[in-house]
């Protein structure tokens, strides 16, 4: 299954989804959830982001995070990575705790901001465990309604959405967390569990939409060999060898085995060598690589589909 789009946009809204392995729960004791509080703070603290909203379900979690120049990935590596090792020190258990990728997706400020709040607040309802909001205790809730339970959670820029006057925005926030969102917006919402890369208006989208880069293959690497070693195809194919010619290959080999374009028997396939030759070829050329030419094939780039 191909990794999910990433986009690091500087100053942006995220909202994440960590799942436990197989869906298993990543809490036992109280204590644990306090864990996960400790780890979050200082991850954020050490990514300069900025944490406007969490609920921590019982199999896995949902932020609401704003990033600064640090992506996002390097957070969420540090608090998932910091958290197992010590959920499973404690039961002495090995494993992944959690699923290999988390689900990120950016959130348009202007119109899903105040939505997907909602939505992280609104988790335990629809998981069935609570009939309110504020009855649940493992989320950012209570500090949006006054409490301030979480130094870390920053709440001054999305009431201030509700409006200027602190005490009226938090009245008017509870009236909106209680609230249904119309159907069509929770549809949207629904996308977030999926990790869609962007949830905003269509230009919002436009604006942000990935690119992504065309698979760079065997036949691109074999021509911009021929350009950078001043060679032709016949001669990277004939038995000739020259060390310009092993040195090509050798780079040829390197460069499609390295990237993931093909394998080393299609490589050899290609240049009618054997694989026990290119192998020696790329050893004996090792020590070199830092002399040979990079990669230098335009990468056209298209809109995803």
């Amino acid at each position: 299954m191909p990794r999910p789009l990433r986009i690091h946009v500087p100053g942006g809204f995220y909202h994440v989804t960590l799942r436990g392995n197989h869906r298993e729960d990543i809490f036992c004791h109280t204590r644990e959830r306090t864990l996960l509080n400790i780890i979050v703070a200082r991850a954020l603290e050490k990514h300069l982001a900025g944490l406007h909203a969490f609920c921590w379900m019982t199999n896995h979690l949902h932020f609401l995070v704003r990033v600064g120049d640090i992506p996002l990935g390097r957070l969420m590596q540090q608090i998932a990575s910091e958290y197992a090792r010590a959920f499973q020190a404690n039961l002495e258990t090995t494993g992944h705790l959690f699923e290999n990728r988390y689900y990120a997706t950016l959130v348009d400020t202007d119109s899903y901001l105040l939505e997907a709040l909602r939505y992280v607040h609104q988790n335990p309802i629809r998981g069935g465990i609570s009939s309110r909001v504020d009855q649940y205790r493992w989320s950012s809730h209570s500090d949006y309604s006054g409490r301030a339970e979480h130094p870390w959670v920053t709440t001054d820029f999305i009431l201030k959405l509700f409006s200027s006057a602190r005490a009226r925005a938090m009245a008017l926030y509870r009236a909106f967390v209680e609230d249904t969102p119309a159907p069509q917006v929770a549809e949207e919402l629904a996308a977030l569990e999926k990790g869609v890369p962007l949830l905003g208006e269509c230009e919002f989208i436009a604006r942000h939409a990935p690119v992504r880069r065309q698979a760079v293959t065997l036949e691109s690497i074999i021509e911009a060999a021929c350009r950078h070693f001043a060679v032709t195809l016949d001669q990277l194919r004939s038995s000739s060898r020259t060390a310009r010619l092993v040195s090509a290959r050798a780079w040829v080999a390197s460069t499609a085995t390295s990237i993931g374009a093909t394998h080393l028997t299609e490589v050899a396939r290609a240049l009618n060598r054997d694989e026990s030759t290119l192998r020696h070829a790329m050893r004996t050329r090792s020590a070199a690589q830092a002399d040979l030419p990079l990669l230098e094939t335009p990468l056209r780039v298209s809109k995803k589909d």
